[in-house]
């Protein structure tokens, strides 16, 4: 095969990856509609199918995690997670879990198993909302526009099962950690935020 097929082929490649891994705009086409300023412009379902007005944090430091149940890292995270929001949660600190199965399948459970692994197995006390995608055509308005505001490395696509996104009391988003950084190596970005009042 000649040189300049193989690099067609890369670039197509790059193009089916890119079409099926990036994401459409969050604010659709409609370009009368506003753009998302803050978090606090998105309406979620929680797990039990029920609308969350995301400006009802208005004011709290936020940890928005995608969680999986069946992963390699959902215990040592869960354990983690949990020890940030009992020492933080009474001090405006709140941990926004979504349910994601794009990884691996390694959330495939209805939404009352998954609510039943990451309370009961787990002891998850911090919100878990419904089961959302977070990268393609369809991923939730809310991720899409997190990854706008804090891009990955190469590509801004959810890489991995425990991606974090830390927003501060103004709902911007500060900062993006990759799934293997433990929920604990942030805490000191979390104080920081905590105590800018």
């Amino acid at each position: 095969m000649h040189f300049t097929n193989w690099i067609s082929l890369v670039f197509i490649a790059l193009a089916v990856f890119f079409y099926y891994y990036s994401s459409p705009p969050f604010f659709g086409n409609n370009m009368a509609e506003e753009t998302p300023k803050s978090v606090y412009d998105f309406t979620v379902k929680d797990i039990r199918g029920n609308d969350v007005n995301l400006g009802d944090y208005r004011g709290k430091v936020l940890l928005i995690v995608n969680v999986a149940s069946k992963c390699g890292l959902t215990s040592s995270n869960y354990k983690e997670l949990n020890v940030l929001y009992e020492k933080y949660k009474n001090q405006g600190f709140e941990i926004l879990a979504f349910p994601c199965n794009q990884f691996a399948g390694q959330e495939p459970g209805t939404n009352k198993e998954i609510q039943e692994v990451a309370c009961t197995t787990f002891k998850a006390e911090f919100p878990i909302f419904d089961k959302v995608e977070v990268n393609g055509k369809n991923a939730a308005p809310l991720y899409q526009f997190l990854k706008s505001q804090k891009g990955g490395y190469v590509i801004d696509a959810i890489k991995w099962n425990f991606t974090k996104f830390v927003v501060n009391r103004e709902g911007k988003v500060v900062e993006r950690y990759s799934p293997t950084t433990s929920p604990l190596k942030i805490e000191k970005d979390i104080q920081s935020l905590l105590a800018s009042a």
